[in-house]
């Protein structure tokens, strides 16, 4: 995610992007072109986070497939500085790599807006990939005029991971079925994470921070930010209120490491042990074996999360129209995005396939780093019964300056009238 999701999302990487990251894809968008002559291309693919290609070996493989093909790969940690990075370079038309990763959070964004800065994928035949795609990864990356402006690649349904051996020290169950029933709701989540707190191993947290269970929470419902028609409902919704409250709640009650995601010290807090559970979409699982190392395999579990299905996260593969390689960037995104290498992801790296041909091929796997659990089948379910949110063109933002408010529950002590104050100032100064 993705996580991603990302998502995916080691799912969102460290820092803004570098000068020698915008070089590198200014070069592989510009430059490379001059290869032609002997038939070979260069690829760049420019991304946020872990997308998992190159840690599944796909790159690999398809340059092996393809021996004219060569692909290289930039990144960013966090994925709002990608989008402001990208944003940049889409209006000076300078430095866009062939293939631009997009968070799902962002594709109706792209969609609406931004669609003649992309390829219509259908130029080189997309339409006929439409029955592999769930209908609202599809639906999302179509613009109104029925271009498709991106293949879809992972979805972001929800659980919950944990650490069984910090769970077994506070003196509390460690069996994932017995577990989703104590936590079926928020509140039953919070409860538990007060027991842990009495015996809590060390220093550590039930939770890494309060801004997980609020884009959980937030995940598990159609409406959030936006209703049907496209208007921002975000301060009046039902959906982000409870999610607030509860985080809130959690912030409160102490039961928070107040670790600011994708920060090297939440990095270090997997192999550290410094919390116990952590809401996780598919694609976190990659990232957490990826944090945690080989001394963390056999720790972790996964189990239903609270509340209703969820998602949270999930992205696209883009082409802007300034890529010299259309063609050959098309066949790129249609081969990572097929069933068979979405399937392999999952497997290899967690990130739950948007392909309908792939959710039903991993619908046995299980993970033997988190104690063998059946991922196939707990993120499979979730995936099935999540709803289909409503997306708007700042989603992303919104949800940015929710998390920022949090932040100062959280670790300021910020009272919770001060923060959502200072939230709706952020989304008014974010989005106009």
């Amino acid at each position: 995610m993705h996580i991603a999701r990302a998502a995916r999302s080691n799912l969102v990487r460290l820092g803004a992007v570098t000068l020698a990251s915008v070089l590198l894809a200014a070069c592989g968008s510009g430059s490379t072109g001059t290869g032609r002559s002997n038939g070979e291309v260069t690829l760049s693919i420019d991304l946020f986070g872990t997308f998992g290609f190159k840690e599944a070996g796909l790159y690999k493989e398809y340059e092996k497939l393809h021996p004219n093909i060569t692909i290289k790969q930039t990144d960013t940690e966090q994925e709002q500085n990608y989008w402001k990075s990208l944003q940049t370079r889409l209006a000076g038309g300078g430095g866009l790599a062939d293939v631009q990763g997009v968070e799902i959070g962002r594709i109706t964004s792209v969609a609406q807006l931004q669609s003649d800065k992309f390829v219509d994928l259908d130029e080189y035949g997309a339409a006929k990939l439409k029955k592999n795609f769930t209908a609202s990864k599809w639906g999302a990356a179509t613009a109104k005029n029925g271009a498709v402006v991106g293949l879809g690649t992972d979805n972001g349904p929800e659980a919950m991971c944990y650490r069984t051996d910090l769970l077994k020290e506070a003196g509390l169950p460690t069996d994932r079925d017995e577990l989703a029933k104590r936590w079926s709701t928020w509140q039953g989540y919070i409860d538990l994470g007060r027991q842990y707190k009495k015996n809590a191993p060390g220093k550590s947290a039930w939770i890494d921070s309060v801004r997980s269970i609020y884009t959980n929470v937030a995940g598990q419902s159609k409406e959030r930010y936006y209703n049907p028609s496209g208007k921002l409902i975000w301060e009046t919704s039902p959906t982000v209120r409870q999610a607030w409250d509860l985080s809130v709640e959690a912030a409160h009650a102490g039961l928070s490491g107040s670790l600011d995601q994708w920060s090297p010290s939440w990095n270090q807090a997997f192999a550290a042990g410094s919390f116990a559970t952590l809401p996780c979409p598919a694609w976190m699982l990659g990232y957490i074996k990826g944090q945690a190392g080989k001394s963390g395999a056999g720790k972790w579990d996964v189990a239903k999360l609270p509340g209703r299905a969820g998602n949270w996260g999930g992205s696209y593969l883009s082409i802007p129209r300034m890529s010299p390689h259309k063609k050959e960037a098309y066949e790129l995104i249609k081969w990572l995005t097929a069933p068979e290498q979405q399937t392999k992801l999952f497997q290899k790296v967690g990130n739950f396939p948007s392909s309908i041909p792939a959710i039903e091929k991993v619908a046995d796997t299980k993970d033997p780093y988190f104690s063998n659990a059946p991922i196939g089948r707990i993120f499979g379910s979730a995936a099935e019964q999540a709803p289909v949110q409503i997306l708007g063109v700042n989603d992303q933002d919104v949800q940015e300056q929710i998390a920022k408010a949090l932040f100062e529950v959280e670790r300021k002590g910020t009272s919770s009238s001060a923060a959502w104050g200072n939230a709706r100032k952020g989304v008014q100064n974010a989005i106009g």
